[in-house]
């Protein structure tokens, strides 16, 4: 749908897709879906008349779903496609992807800075907002940068739209645009309270990390703060992965007090628990979350994904495992998520 031609002619006649292919056998590949919404009604009566096959791709739900377009209920399955993971990818280094990001083009490309450069002036802040209907560009650009810099903080609409310069309304609605666009995710909370008040407010993530640090402005050095807000959301966008490759049911949590223990990610029913330290070396301090949560709850396995080089055990309940390994292990199936 990226050819002027093609989409105009469907466009404006929906219906070309059944008397052009109605006799066809076989498989259909059509981009960019959402662009001529009314071709899944020609989809729908295709499937049900005739030997097609079809795969979609779209980069956002939002017209489709705003537009009350034929979602093809209980006919079509729906997959999500995350950028690179460990288990695509070889011999890189966490310096280079925190910059870069996984997106193909830029993981690949000798430049990824300019590359990244063109990707937000040109569709982050033109096509998404155009897309959306977005009336101020200029607070929507502003709004992707704060949303960069609070990507794993507990989500606070007043204070996103104080820094934008919009209400916490618009704010909201700015969020679920990068949901809708399958720019950003939510993390919720564990609410299964025993003992403890929890928090309940979701956290943000964008979808990649290397988009998260352009739009940021930074560029993260091992050792910094900001390397390991960076290193946390490297491993949520490989649990996400996992999640929408292995296994789509799979709960992905986080766990934090009104004290202020807290742990990143709870896998699963308190199966994995998981921590994330950008250090090379790790100490009883980076302990107190896990500690605090093992105090309440029967967690199979306690996690700590880090720098360090070899794996190794705080007593009986705490594992400390090489970030390479925890991927490995988990791409491989070994937590049993």
């Amino acid at each position: 749908m990226l050819k002027t031609d093609l989409f105009a002619d469907y466009a404006s006649r929906p219906s070309l897709l059944r008397e052009r292919y109605q006799e066809h056998r076989g498989l259909i590949v059509i981009d960019e879906i959402q662009m001529v919404p009314d071709l899944l009604n020609e989809i729908h009566w295709l499937i049900e008349n005739s030997d097609v096959s079809f795969l979609m791709t779209g980069s956002s739900a939002r017209k489709l779903r705003r537009g009350h377009a034929n979602l093809l209920g209980g006919r079509a399955w729906r997959y999500t496609m995350a950028p690179l993971t460990y288990a695509e990818t070889d011999d890189f280094e966490l310096e280079q992807i925190v910059v870069s990001g996984l997106l193909p083009p830029h993981f690949l490309s000798f430049d990824p800075v300019q590359d990244l450069r063109s990707y937000v002036a040109d569709y982050l802040k033109e096509e998404i907002a155009a897309a959306a209907i977005i009336q101020n560009i200029p607070a929507f650009a502003e709004f992707l940068r704060v949303a960069a810099l609070t990507s794993g903080e507990l989500l606070n609409y007043t204070n996103v739209g104080r820094e934008t310069g919009v209400s916490a309304k618009v704010v909201r609605n700015y969020f679920q645009i990068l949901e809708d666009t399958l720019l950003g995710y939510r993390i919720a909370p564990w609410r299964k309270v025993r003992n403890r008040r929890l928090i309940e407010t979701e956290k943000f993530y964008l979808f990649d990390v290397g988009v998260a640090n352009y739009l940021a402005r930074r560029t993260p050095r091992i050792g910094t703060p900001e390397f390991g807000h960076s290193f946390e959301q490297y491993i949520i966008m490989e649990l996400k992965a996992y999640q929408a490759y292995r296994n789509p049911e799979l709960e992905i949590r986080y766990w934090r007090t009104s004290t202020g223990f807290e742990v990143d990610f709870i896998l699963g029913d308190m199966d994995v628990a998981i921590e994330v330290k950008g250090s090379s070396r790790i100490h009883s301090k980076h302990t107190k979350g896990l500690r605090a949560l093992l105090e309440e709850h029967n967690v199979k396995r306690a996690v700590i994904v880090s720098l360090e080089k070899q794996p190794r055990r705080l007593d009986s309940s705490i594992e400390i495992l090489p970030w390479q390994m925890f991927l490995e292990m988990l791409w491989s199936g070994e937590f049993g998520v």
